[in-house]
């Protein structure tokens, strides 16, 4: 008794220990938030339209003076086309509920039809804000809950500091929420809830949080052939597997049905939200994105061969192709590892072959990424760079190249931290370093050349098509790799008995 109790005290220091490295990591994890939301934001001081920074003011204002039902509808005070909400209504709740913040505090910087524009001291200061409290409540908490199923209660403690820090510190996420300016910590955070969820055997749950990621922002959709496969495979493995599957579906229809409450009653006010979710009419690509369908125009004038109904059939059928092998092993052999490949391979197969795709979609193949960093860390370390550059363009028109710089270079001092990073060497993949040496120098050069030169003038975005085609071919790679190392799984021992005998 004596010997079971000096253990239980001695362990007391570790344990204190380790809860102190996990709230200062959090604390790191909101300055570094704070420092980088210093920094200029989308549209600041350019009008008419400004940019992603008035949008999200706009819908605060829009939600909290004017009823639910013409939030998605064209009006004289909800013009369409400045800025008209184009999200699921999730985003329009948080937008009420931002908007109620902002209107205590600052009613000026809400108020209808006035506010556009407004960019006083104080309403930026309440508009940062908003961000970190949606990061805090949402994206945080899920993060922890992903360490503790994860890494804590399958006795690899050491390393989940080193992965939650890594996750926290995803410097796209960051530099785009909080320097950019917009809220994927919640639809991220609810998909990293939910992944957790999945781990820890709570398929109800995973269920519900996963809805509300849908909700927040339809381009969770990149995610959804994962769940569906991971959670079916799981389902048909049990004794009464459409039962399981009746109760997973309620639980996603019932989530459903309480978010589109307000456009229910008619089908009309359905479709003009649907219509406001899917922009056929922009075309199947807009900028320079390092996917398919923009890195091949240079080649194929899609646009032009096509129209935008047969685009959508063959963005559709694309990216359904890609995501089906994934889709097939998990639904054979559903696995935790297995699962967290099934997602990466599921957004990657959207950001690559989808129609509409911007250069933000690059944090939703980030994420599973980064939950797979302990098994795979060079695929992280390779795809946050090649993320990074890809939206290099984007975020020197935002003047924030110093946040860029920074955020890299902090990932990468965190990444190559001794205690509690996993070993690589032996990976197999170390293999192909050719691969990733080669396009980093001449990622470098690319980045002297954008922020030196200026391009010729009959090619005015030379150096953002040389960008994409570079970002776009690391891409491929990366995700070839991924789908392999899933199937790989099947005869691995990834699928344990014990892991069998939970499903």
């Amino acid at each position: 008794m004596k010997e079971e109790k000096s253990r239980a005290i001695g362990c007391l220091p570790v344990e204190m220990d380790w809860r102190w490295s996990l709230s200062s990591i959090v604390l790191f994890a909101f300055l570094v938030r704070s420092l980088v939301s210093l920094h200029p934001y989308s549209g600041a001081s350019h009008p008419p339209m400004y940019g992603d920074y008035e949008a999200q003011r706009h819908w605060m204002e829009i939600t909290l003076h004017t009823p639910s039902i013409h939030w998605y509808h064209n009006t004289s005070t909800n013009p369409l086309s400045y800025w008209g909400l184009d999200y699921p209504p999730l985003t329009a709740y948080q937008s009420w509920a931002h908007g109620l913040v902002l209107n205590y505090f600052h009613p000026p910087s809400v108020a209808l039809v006035s506010s556009r524009g407004h960019e006083s001291p104080l309403g930026k200061l309440l508009m940062r804000c908003t961000v970190l409290l949606s990061d805090a409540l949402v994206f945080f908490p899920a993060a922890i809950y992903f360490i503790l199923v994860y890494c804590v209660h399958r006795g690899k403690k050491d390393a989940s500091l080193w992965l939650l820090a890594l996750i926290l510190l995803n410097p796209a996420l960051i530099v785009i929420d909080h320097g950019h300016f917009q809220y994927n910590c919640i639809s991220l955070g609810f998909t990293v809830g939910a992944v957790a969820a999945v781990l820890a055997k709570h398929d109800l749950l995973a269920s519900v949080l996963f809805s509300f990621a849908l909700n927040h922002k339809q381009m969770s959709a990149y995610f959804a052939p994962a769940f569906f496969a991971h959670l079916l495979g799981k389902c048909l493995k049990r004794k009464y597997p459409l039962l399981e599957v009746l109760k997973l579906g309620i639980a996603v229809v019932v989530t459903f049905a309480v978010m589109w409450w307000p456009y229910l009653y008619s089908v009309d006010a359905v479709m003009e939200v649907l219509s406001r979710l899917a922009p056929f009419e922009r075309g199947i690509y807009e900028d320079y994105v390092a996917n398919f369908w923009c890195s091949t125009s240079i080649f194929i004038k899609w646009k032009r061969l096509f129209p935008t109904q047969t685009l959508k059939l063959f963005s559709f059928g694309a990216t359904l192709l890609g995501a089906f092998p994934s889709m097939v092993q998990q639904i054979r052999a559903p696995s935790d590892r297995g699962f967290l490949f099934a997602l990466l391979n599921s957004s990657f197969s959207f950001y690559l072959f989808s129609f509409q795709v911007h250069e933000k979609s690059v944090l939703l193949p980030l994420l599973p990424a980064s939950l797979l960093a302990l098994d795979e860390p060079v695929i992280f370390k390779w795809l946050i760079y090649y993320a990074m550059f890809s939206m290099f363009p984007l975020l020197c028109r935002d003047q924030l190249v110093v946040p860029y710089v920074a955020l890299l270079a902090l990932f990468l001092l965190i990444y190559h931290t001794p205690h509690g990073r996993p070993h690589t060497k032996g990976m197999g993949f170390m293999a192909w370093k050719w691969l990733i040496v080669l396009p980093v120098l001449v990622s470098i050069v690319l980045h002297i050349t954008y922020l030196s030169f200026k391009p010729p003038e009959k090619y005015p975005f030379l150096f953002e098509a040389l960008m994409m085609i570079l970002c776009f071919s690391q891409f491929v790679i990366i995700a070839g790799y991924a789908n392999v190392k899933q199937w790989m799984l099947l005869g691995s021992s990834a699928g344990t008995d014990k892991e069998k005998k939970i499903l």
